[in-house]
This record gives structure tokens, C-alpha cells and sequence, in this order.
């Protein structure tokens, strides 16, 4: 009998050799550490990280709510493999102190985990 498992493809793999972020549902690369903006943000769900750039990422529509530091157009995003809303992409801050935000990423603690050289 000839055992068939299923291997995961994910559309980008992130270099082993850095520190990563991963889905925690189904550990889909998620983001680099270098490309960690800052750990001290909130999400609907507690902690989050806000990040430059992500990988494994869709994106839904955007729309406007009102967030711990204003109002702010954002888009929930989820994880490309296993469909999982990770947190949100700022598409648009109405505050000009809140512009720096815009084209970054939220992604709450409780759906990512630290892959690779964490020790």
C-alpha cells in the first residue's frame, strides 16, 4: 500500500536562514522579521504586530472604522492557504499623524507564530 500525503504550497517561502512569522492555523510564511515595524499595536482580538510588508496574504475590500487612534480605511486580511482573517492592511488614514500607517499590515499575535532561529 502506497501512502499519498499532501504537501502544503504556499506562494512565497520565506529564506530559512531568518527569522519568520507564520500562520498559526496552518504555518504559511506569513512575514520576515525585518520587515517588523513595531510590536505595540492593538488588535480586535488583542496584541499586534504592524508590519511592512506580508507574504501568503489576501486581501478583502476596504472600508472605514474607527480605530483606537482614529478613523482610518482599512481591509481585513487573511491568510492565502487556509483562509484565516489574520488582521488588516491600511489602505487610508485621515489623520496626517496616521499616514505612516498607509500600505501597512496588522496581524494580531493570537494567528501567527516565530519560525526559524528564535533561540
Amino acid at each position: 500500500m502506497v501512502k499519498v500525503t499532501k504537501s502544503k504550497t504556499f506562494q512565497a517561502y520565506l529564506p530559512n536562514c531568518h527569522r519568520t512569522y507564520s500562520c498559526v492555523h496552518c504555518r504559511a510564511h506569513l512575514a520576515n522579521h525585518d520587515e517588523l515595524i513595531s510590536k505595540s499595536f492593538q488588535g480586535s482580538q488583542g496584541r499586534a504586530y504592524l508590519f511592512n510588508s506580508v507574504v501568503n496574504v489576501g486581501c478583502g475590500p476596504a472600508e472605514e472604522r474607527v480605530l483606537l487612534t482614529g478613523l482610518h480605511a482599512v481591509a481585513d486580511i487573511y491568510c492565502e492557504n487556509c483562509k484565516t482573517t489574520l488582521g488588516w492592511k491600511y489602505e487610508h488614514a485621515f489623520e496626517s499623524s496616521q499616514k505612516y500607517k498607509e500600505g501597512k499590515f496588522i496581524i494580531e499575535l493570537a494567528h501567527m507564530v516565530k519560525d526559524n532561529g528564535w533561540e
